[in-house]
Parts: C-alpha cells; structure tokens; sequence
C-alpha cells in the first residue's frame, strides 16, 4: 500500500501500515516462521533483506515499521525482552566511558547496569530525577557518553523533561537514550524532543495482553552507535520468535484505545484518591499536585499514563495488608495489560531499593473504572 499523507497514529497503528498479506488478499500478514532463507545458483539471497533469522525476519520488519513511524524514528529493532533492548543500546559503551542513569528507574535494569559497569570499568552515576538540576551537575563534559532516562519514571512516577536532558547530553556530546516503556508513543515521542534511542519493554503497553516478552529500541539517526546495537542483537541472537513478533504487531493495533482507556481510569482513580484518609500520597503525573505535572502537560500528549502508585498510611506490613485484600485487581509483577494489576515493589526489589516500603504499585487495565475503584475502596478498608 503507498503510504498516504497525514494518517493519524491510531489508522497507522490500527491499519498496520497496510501490511496485508499479498500472497492472499489476508487483511493480516502472516507469519514467517523460516529461520533461514533461500540462494540462487550463484550463491546470491533470492531476497537481499533475508538471510538468516537472527539478523532479520519478514515477520520482525512488520512490527518494526509501524513502532518506528509511530516514534518518528529513523528505524526500529525489536529485541527478544526489554531487558535485552536496554542492553543492547548499553553495549555501545566501552571501557573508561562514564554514563548517568535515574536513581530512580526499572530496578532490573538498574541492578544489571551497576554490575555491567562495574565488571567493564564503566564509571556509573545515578542522578535524582526529583531534581531539575540534578543530571546537569552529575554529567561529565569529554568524558559521558551515553545519558540514560525513564519518564515517567518506574514506580514513583516522577517525570523527567526529554528535551532539557537532550539539550544537557548535546552540550557535552553524549547520546541520550529514552526508557519510554511507561508513555508508549501514544503519550510520548521521545526522539521528537531530542532523544537518540526510545526504548521499550514491548512486553507492557505495546504487547498490551500479558502473553509477548519482547523489546524493541527506535534510533533517530543511522550512525556508527545504532550500527553497534544492531551488531549486538544480531551477535547475541537477542531477537524474539516470529509468533512474538505477529503478535506484537496485531497487539499494537489495538494500541491507541488501550492506553487511552487505561489514562482515562488512572485519572479518575488518583483523583478520587487524591485525599483518602488511608493514604499519604498518590503518586500520579496527572495530578497538580504532582511535582512533575507540568513537564508532563508539556510531553505527554493526551493523558498521563496508565500508571500510579500508592502510599498507604504506614508501613511495609500495612502495604501487604492492602495488598492481600484486592478482589478485582491482581497481585502480580509487570504492568500495561488489559488486567489492572497491583505489586508492592518494596517486597520485589528487596532491602537495597529506593522505593517507600508502604508503596503499592498500580497498574490499571481496561476494566470498569467503577469495579477498580470499588475494589481499591475495599483494601483501604
């Protein structure tokens, strides 16, 4: 199909890019299981882009194309986790290299960067994404190569200005590299506020149905660092099954109504909670009286995720007391599906982590707000 000017996201997302199956008129494309790809006589791949599966499949390219028009990126790679996307735009680094990361972020990704510095001789600093000034004072001009943020960040949900860090890592020639797992391209187009690489759990938002591990990274430029994360996937065979991939890409057609509906009740479950008595804080972008409200006016268009945490009056034992309480939402590690979750990550992350032993992570789903709601009523008691 030609690509037509001006479509809005949700047709692109939810056209797929017009990515049928043209062996068969199919409305979806098919899936490309071959792990391996046919040569001529001489040697020469029937199909120049096909070769070997752990550089490319026809089935990846479906997926990549529709995130990567929905990022305004330049191209996209989808990578076998999130996990394994992070750390491939991490292995641009080498020795002797600094790099700064939000004390505050996915506490896997956190943990695994620590020790990858460490046993790499990477100098690490983690700033506070509480502070405006706070990434200015911790960089290091000639010597920080790649700056890494999460906004909003995982699970205080303090959000960070993209385009100040981006101005920030241009004044002393370092990448800025974008966990946008949380925003989703729906909300926030990272790399249209100066960001080098977006990155994703493909597994959250973009999968949306708690069935996907995937990952995938967004590059706004082809260069000699998207070359080397490319080089590490490929390396590494870090690329997802051809089903993982289908059905990322039927998933993210779907992708707009989800994330709306989920911003839409996270909305009207922080400001219903805004002043319960069982709470000290709502932990929610979408609230005035968040710290960070009006960047995310600024960056996130549309609504402000579908993501919020609370804090109980009291402590860890309180926490997990609510916790065991819920009736419609489910005790359960991640976040994005279309079944609203809760975790109390304290519990998760263990002694060494920066989250409030009485916070209590949301995730909301696509359910009645008034169940949710109702059913959170419930576990305040």
């Amino acid at each position: 199909m030609s690509k037509k000017k001006n479509l809005a996201p949700e047709t692109i997302s939810a056209q797929a890019l017009g990515l049928f199956d043209r062996s068969t008129g199919g409305v979806s494309p098919s899936i490309h299981m071959a792990t391996t790809f046919l040569r001529d006589a001489n040697y020469a791949l029937l199909h120049p882009d096909h070769s070997y599966s752990r550089d490319e499949n026809p089935t990846f390219i479906a997926a990549e194309r529709v995130l990567c028009e929905l990022e305004h990126g330049e191209d996209a790679m989808l990578f076998s986790s999130g996990m394994a996307a992070a750390t491939a735009v991490l292995q641009i680094l080498k020795p002797g290299d600094h790099v700064v990361a939000p004390r505050v972020m996915y506490w896997g990704l956190r943990d695994w960067l620590q020790s990858f510095c460490k046993q790499w001789n990477i100098r690490l600093d983690l700033f506070d994404p509480t502070d405006p000034d706070s990434l200015a004072a911790t960089v290091r001009k000639g010597e920080t190569r790649l700056v890494w943020i999460e906004t909003p960040c995982n699970p205080t949900w303090d959000v960070i200005d993209i385009a100040a860090a981006a101005e920030v890592a241009r004044s002393i020639g370092a990448k800025l590299a974008v966990d946008s797992t949380a925003a989703t391209p729906v909300l926030t187009r990272p790399l249209q506020h100066g960001a080098d690489f977006v990155m994703h759990s493909a597994t959250k938002y973009l999968s949306g149905h708690s069935d996907v591990l995937a990952g995938a990274v967004v590059t706004a430029n082809h260069d000699e660092h998207w070359k080397k994360v490319r080089d590490a996937r490929s390396h590494g065979g870090a690329v997802p099954g051809s089903l993982e991939a289908w059905l990322l890409q039927r998933s993210m057609r779907t992708l707009h109504l989800r994330v709306r509906k989920s911003c839409e009740s996270a909305m009207a479950i922080a400001t219903h909670f805004a002043s319960h008595p069982g709470l000290k804080a709502v932990l929610y972008p979408g609230l005035q009286s968040h710290a960070g409200h009006e960047i995310a006016k600024r960056q996130m268009d549309g609504g402000f995720g579908g993501m919020l945490s609370l804090r109980v009056n009291g402590d860890a034992e309180r926490a997990l007391e609510v916790c065991g309480r819920f009736e419609v939402f489910a005790r359960a590690t991640s976040l994005g599906g279309v079944e609203s979750l809760v975790e109390h990550r304290f519990s998760i992350e263990g002694p060494r982590s920066p989250v409030p032993p009485d916070l209590i992570r949301v995730s909301v789903g696509i359910e009645a707000v008034e169940d949710l709601i109702d059913d959170l009523e419930h576990a305040l008691g």
